[in-house]
């Protein structure tokens, strides 16, 4: 439900309202804007009319939010969310690349490829120090030697960095490195690491699971959210089809019906989506024009030899090359790729 104040309603009377709900069993979720303020109250809705809510001073109406996910929704929140990762910003009007290996092999190889890829113009760093894969007997990660090298990374480079957790006892230790965790598409439904996450207040990447509805991925959103989490950056990775030219299929349509949906930003994954480097630059040209907020692309020093997604991952040269395209179709969507 929204409890919409009156114009003129004083900080005292709003006070009073959210104190209220907040007895009343209600999380509250108040937003101030130019001319209103308006209260989310997520809970038992019944308890808003026996308990008078709307004969409180200041309140002018109460409407019900239609959507399952009242937090991620534009009904509640209708401007877009920008999410802040120190000078860095999704969801405004630049457009920011993630990149890196697919899984920190060692702490020269990730060294070299984060002055590459920040040479190019990433802006944020990725890598894998815990990789969940579906053969047991496949390279796990390096796991906290990893993180440790990430670390050292992000002390050199100055980019903040990415990396995805898998489970819920590792939460606090990946946190204590990361700028961002990433909540990968095998665990988009995971809902106690979710709920984990969500408590951490860290910026949160959340993947679309690989057969997971729009509906669905805003619902796992919804859980971090609830924990006050309002930092969440959904990533389309491609989806499990029918179709087996490519490792996934990615759904350019789920950029723009995620637009309409929901105020918080979304970028793709154009690497897992196609599973092969050639496909990786027109996926990511796609994205940008469908209104992504950004690309996470996988970057590799000797692809070849990579010890995880080597076949989809970019070349340094090819990755700048990249780069420099997408300025061009990002300047024709009105948005801006600093490099």
């Amino acid at each position: 439900m929204i409890i919409v104040m009156k114009d003129d309603a004083t900080q005292e009377q709003i006070s009073k309202v959210e104190e209220r709900l907040i007895d009343l069993g209600f999380k509250t979720h108040p937003i101030t804007g130019d001319v209103k303020t308006v209260i989310g109250a997520i809970g038992d809705k019944r308890l808003l009319k026996t308990h008078g809510i709307s004969l409180m001073p200041g309140v002018e109406d109460m409407i019900p939010i239609m959507k399952p996910y009242k937090l991620a929704g534009k009904e509640l929140q209708k401007t877009p969310s920008v999410i802040n990762i120190g000078n860095i910003t999704i969801g405004g009007d630049e457009i920011i690349v993630m990149a890196g290996p697919c899984a920190i092999e060692s702490e020269k190889q990730y060294l070299e490829t984060a002055f590459i890829v920040k040479e190019a113009g990433a802006k944020i760093l990725r890598g894998g120090a815990f990789k969940p894969r579906s053969s047991p007997y496949a390279f796990q990660g390096l796991e906290e030697d990893g993180l440790k090298i990430m670390y050292e990374a992000r002390q050199a480079t100055g980019l903040p960095i990415v990396t995805e957790v898998v489970d819920t006892r590792d939460v606090d230790l990946v946190a204590s490195y990361t700028d961002i965790i990433q909540i990968g598409a095998r665990n988009m439904q995971n809902f106690k690491l979710l709920t984990e996450c969500g408590a951490t207040k860290k910026p949160i990447l959340l993947k679309r699971g690989l057969c997971a509805t729009i509906e669905e991925w805003l619902m796992a959103a919804e859980y971090i959210m609830a924990e006050g989490n309002k930092d969440i950056i959904l990533c389309e990775r491609g989806i499990r089809t029918y179709e087996t030219a490519t490792r996934n299929t990615l759904d350019i349509s789920a950029v723009a019906v995620s637009k309409e949906l929901t105020h918080l930003p979304v970028i793709i994954d154009p690497s897992h989506s196609g599973g092969s480097w050639k496909y990786v630059s027109s996926l990511s040209k796609a994205g940008i024009a469908a209104g992504a907020d950004g690309l996470i692309i996988e970057v590799h020093t000797d692809p070849t030899n990579a010890m995880c997604d080597g076949p989809q991952s970019l070349t340094p040269s090819d990755f700048r090359r990249l780069m420099n395209e997408l300025v061009r179709v990002s300047e024709a969507v009105d948005r801006k790729l600093p490099l």
